[in-house]
């Protein structure tokens, strides 16, 4: 069993697979990170190694710890991975679009992937049919976007995400999330076309906390999967396990 531990800006995502599949799920605050640990520790005897990724607020003294108690792969830069990294800038690469994009090397092998990751960020990242990993793109997230109208205005609101009533934002609010809901949408299909365009065979995957509000919303087919980063890290895990 394989315990995964994916440290987010926001959220910490805990899980555990059992041959390649998740077995537990759970998303704390950074704050509860040890006690989980040794939670799932007293739980799952079979616990034999673990992987973190970290793009939030990690406490080195809990690494330490959770070494402890199985031992621990850190993903970083320099990290063995399942595909040709291409990246003109590897060590500025986040270790959240590394894990993505070794998920869909081991899902979707020799195709052409867009991975959409729709969080605080959105990011997308493309790998070719022949395992080489090109780049992408980083854009504010839907919950970005309301915050940045909040914070770089004097009269504008903070809202919550909510699905717009129609195009025409008949009010300050429905002008907001008019905006930035059908801005983002907009902003994913321009961007699968764009790719499309030059890789007609493109698979897409949209993952991340936003996922599922926008995956139906979309105009072009994806694959909704919001556990993706999960498997990508479970897979980097048995990677590096098996060499």
């Amino acid at each position: 069993m394989n315990l995964i531990i994916d440290v987010g800006n926001t959220f910490v995502k805990l899980a555990v697979f059992s041959e390649g599949n998740i077995c537990y799920k759970e998303v704390i605050e950074h704050n509860l990170l040890l006690k989980q640990v040794r939670m799932i520790k007293s739980r799952f005897k079979s616990l034999q190694k673990g992987i973190v990724s970290s793009v939030g607020r990690l406490n080195n003294e809990h690494v330490s710890e959770i070494e402890t108690i199985t031992p621990l792969l850190k993903l970083n830069s320099k990290t063995n991975l399942p595909f040709k990294n291409k990246y003109k800038t590897p060590k500025t690469l986040g270790v959240d679009r590394i894990a993505l994009v070794s998920a869909s090397v081991k899902q979707f092998p020799d195709k052409n992937v867009l991975i959409i990751d729709a969080g605080t960020c959105i990011t997308y990242d493309f790998i070719n049919s022949q395992n080489e990993y090109l780049g992408g793109a980083i854009s504010p997230g839907l919950r970005t976007r309301y915050k940045s109208l909040n914070n770089l205005t004097a009269n504008l609101p903070l809202l919550e995400l909510e699905k717009p009533k129609g195009i025409i934002g008949a009010s300050t609010k429905a002008s907001i999330h008019s905006g930035v809901v059908f801005g983002v949408l907009n902003e994913i299909d321009g961007m699968i076309d764009s790719y499309k365009l030059k890789y007609p065979d493109l698979t897409v995957i949209l993952t991340g906390g936003d996922a599922n509000f926008l995956s139906k919303q979309l105009k072009n087919s994806i694959f909704a999967n919001s556990n993706f980063l999960l498997e990508g890290l479970n897979y980097i895990l048995q990677f590096n396990s098996n060499e």
